[in-house]
């Protein structure tokens, strides 16, 4: 009688958590965990933003994505304004990004506040990775978007959390950090992402205005792909 292999035992997938803005860049970060082979848990936050439709659009895209779990967190960070996003009286900007200026449109600590609030999912769930959507090329270097600012805060979840002591803290994640918009767009094509369901428009409208620097930025790159249908206007 021939002996029988035993069958390998099927080993877990590894988890991630993925920031999931309802944007096309963190629905795009988010399927590139998925094709890496990770069981991916969504976390978006309801911060007081103008643009709340976005919430509609993360909760969407988690559905189309099939992600393991999808949880929307408030933190209004609407209460003490500073920027054009969670301050009805400052103007969304349109007039384009002028180099070596922070638009009005950036939010006063945000993403440090998503990626504390990220990292202590992630070590509830013993997810290894944290997966960031941020992006240092179209959106005029916000300073919480660049890698270096990566760097830093990777260190420092390293020294606040019981698993990043121990040699097994989460590692934070951003594969668009230095992709154009138009490479994005075009990742986003390749994986399938609910590019229509995606929401990028800052001005709070139920529509995109296709005018404030977000709308263009995006239209722009998905004509260029050859994707207008997908355009704003």
């Amino acid at each position: 009688m021939n002996a029988t292999a035993p069958r390998p035992t099927p080993q877990p997938h590894p988890t991630a958590i993925a920031l999931l803005s309802g944007g096309l860049d963190s629905a795009t970060a988010a399927a590139l965990a998925l094709e890496a082979g990770y069981r991916v848990i969504g976390l978006s936050l309801d911060y007081g933003q103008r643009h709340r439709r976005e919430l509609e659009a993360a909760n969407a895209i988690a559905l189309a994505l099939g992600l393991a779990e999808h949880h929307t967190l408030a933190v209004n960070l609407a209460t003490w304004g500073g920027s054009a996003l969670t301050d009805a009286t400052i103007p969304v900007p349109s007039g384009g990004v002028e180099a070596g200026v922070i638009p009005t449109t950036y939010v006063p600590g945000r993403n440090t506040v998503f990626i504390a609030l990220g990292l202590s999912l992630a070590e509830a769930r013993g997810a290894s990775r944290l997966v960031l959507g941020v992006n240092a090329i179209d959106y005029s270097g916000y300073p919480d978007c660049r890698p270096d600012y990566l760097e830093a805060f990777q260190t420092l979840a390293d020294l606040a959390s019981k698993t990043g002591r121990e040699g097994q803290g989460s590692r934070l994640w951003a594969p668009l950090v230095m992709l154009s918009k138009t490479a994005i767009v075009r990742e986003a094509l390749r994986l399938q992402v609910p590019i229509a369901t995606t929401w990028s428009c800052y001005s709070g409208g139920e529509q995109p205005c296709g005018i404030c620097d977000s709308c263009r930025i995006r239209d722009a790159a998905l004509i260029e792909v050859g994707r207008p249908d997908l355009a704003s206007r």
